[in-house]
């Protein structure tokens, strides 16, 4: 599974954000899990990729 050192970098176009992300290969794919970004970062229980958000994204409310 993906475990990349260098977090994935996400926008407003991307939110609500989740893991597996559509970049992922099919053979990393785990239940899909939607993210809780917390000051800007998350990490997905399953796989520990981390995500960040790109500055000045805001996260809009639901």
């Amino acid at each position: 599974m993906s475990n990349a050192t260098q977090p994935v970098e996400l926008d407003g176009k991307d939110l609500p954000a989740y893991c597996p992300n559509p970049a992922m290969p099919l053979w990393s794919s785990h239940p899909r899990v939607f993210l809780d970004f917390k000051h800007g970062e998350a990490k997905c229980p399953y796989c520990g990729t981390q995500y960040k958000l790109k500055p000045g994204t805001e996260v809009g409310h639901h």
